[in-house]
């Protein structure tokens, strides 16, 4: 199914994946402080086999997923939106919670950054689109990333996420217009 290994958090992460792929294989990052020795991991195993960067969609996710693309920038991304990641009742966010289509839809639309270039979406551009600076702008930009597969954007992130991915004007506005 998948040659790559997940890269998730903890235990009950990869409990949850197992359930719905069996044979997956993932590797548990224990939290949001990754040591010296288990970047060194993450980089051969990305070597080998690639990795799938899964984390939780919240500040300590991103912080996990941060550290490792500091180190290892080609890794595989895959995102959950976090209304997919809360659990039916209490509190929380995350992987475990997600349900089976949620994570499959996540995990079979993952997506490599692309090499560094010229960067082709730009502010005035996502302005333009009311994607930032405007009162709506943060429905639409939950619309657009949920659409895109690329995880949950604030207005500065927006830009760098789109730019990472190398997703083009077009594909944009294309998918801003899929929603209406």
């Amino acid at each position: 199914m998948f040659k790559e290994v997940i890269i998730v958090e903890g235990r009950d992460d990869t409990r949850r994946l197992k359930e719905i792929f069996p044979e997956i294989e993932t590797f548990e990052t224990g939290g949001s402080a990754i040591d010296e020795p288990k970047l060194t991991q993450i980089k051969y195993l990305q070597e080998t086999r690639g990795v799938i960067i899964f984390t939780d969609p919240d500040y300590p996710g991103q912080k996990i997923r941060n550290t490792i693309i500091e180190q290892i920038p080609d890794c595989k991304h895959a995102y959950l939106d976090k209304r997919d990641a809360r659990p039916k009742s209490g509190k929380g966010l995350g992987v475990e919670h997600a349900s089976e289509k949620a994570i499959r839809d996540a995990l079979f639309s993952a997506m490599t950054p692309v090499k560094k270039r010229e960067a082709q979406i730009t502010q005035p551009f996502l302005m333009r689109l009311d994607l930032i600076g405007h009162r709506d702008s943060k429905e639409k930009r939950e619309l657009l990333a949920t659409k895109l597969g690329i995880g949950y954007v604030n207005g500065k992130q927006l830009q760098n996420r789109l730019n990472m991915f190398g997703i083009t004007k077009e594909q944009v506005v294309d998918s801003l217009k899929e929603e209406k």
